[in-house]
């Protein structure tokens, strides 16, 4: 597999995982437009940064249409799993300092340092979205609209989200890789300031490299 593919591929992992961790925005008020779209989105942002703990479930439409789902979880600053259900067999595991995306049918898994991922920019205690990171603010009387890109953060891909312009409440997000290919995931039955037992964000690392040794 090339560089672009596994990157794409990668990309489409992390879907739901930095959709998810914005979740905490639906209770946020988000700033007029003369505002300028990075106080709008930093708004939002500074109210997830309140939320610590989270779960759900979640449902996610790849580029071919297909269809997956699972559960969620989150614990800030870090942590967060996903649960993809079958026919998928993915699990999405950071610990707070690597995440793993392990192919549970496949045995393999991909190991990355969490600073060097998107997820490092939205699982922080401060979420910062200054600079560049915003791309454009769109509002309507149905639909909020938060566009983020920044070739640091995500590379060559963008992360949409949409919001209910009224109450606020997440609807969904795209992400779009960069081959131009979107991945939307929806969330639903989602509880905050949940305690999750501490083997919650445990990574098996002996296992994880016993797939790689028998991978290579």
């Amino acid at each position: 597999m090339n560089k672009t593919s596994k990157l794409s591929r990668t990309i489409r992992a992390f879907a739901a995982a930095m959709g998810l961790v914005m979740l905490g925005a639906v209770a946020a008020p988000v700033a007029g437009h003369a505002q300028g779209n990075a106080s709008s989105a930093q708004a939002i942002a500074n109210h997830f940064s309140s939320v610590r703990t989270m779960t759900g479930e979640f449902v996610q439409f790849g580029p071919s249409g297909e269809q997956t789902g699972g559960k969620f979880y989150i614990e800030r600053p870090g942590k967060v799993r996903f649960d993809y259900e079958a026919p998928s067999n993915v699990q999405v595991i950071s610990d707070g300092t690597s995440l793993v995306v392990q192919n549970r049918k496949l045995q393999t898994a991909d190991v990355y340092p969490l600073g060097k991922t998107p997820l490092k920019l939205l699982l922080d205690r401060q979420i910062d979205l200054s600079g560049s990171k915003v791309q454009s603010v769109k509002q309507d009387d149905e639909l909020t609209t938060i566009k983020l890109a920044d070739k640091s953060v995500f590379g060559d891909s963008t992360i949409t989200m949409m919001f209910d312009s009224k109450s606020y409440e997440l609807r969904q997000w795209t992400i779009t890789d960069a081959q131009g290919k979107d991945t939307t995931v929806m969330i639903f039955n989602v509880q905050n300031g949940v305690a999750f037992d501490p083997s919650t964000f445990a990574i098996d690392y002996r296992k994880v490299n016993q797939m790689n040794r028998k991978r290579n």
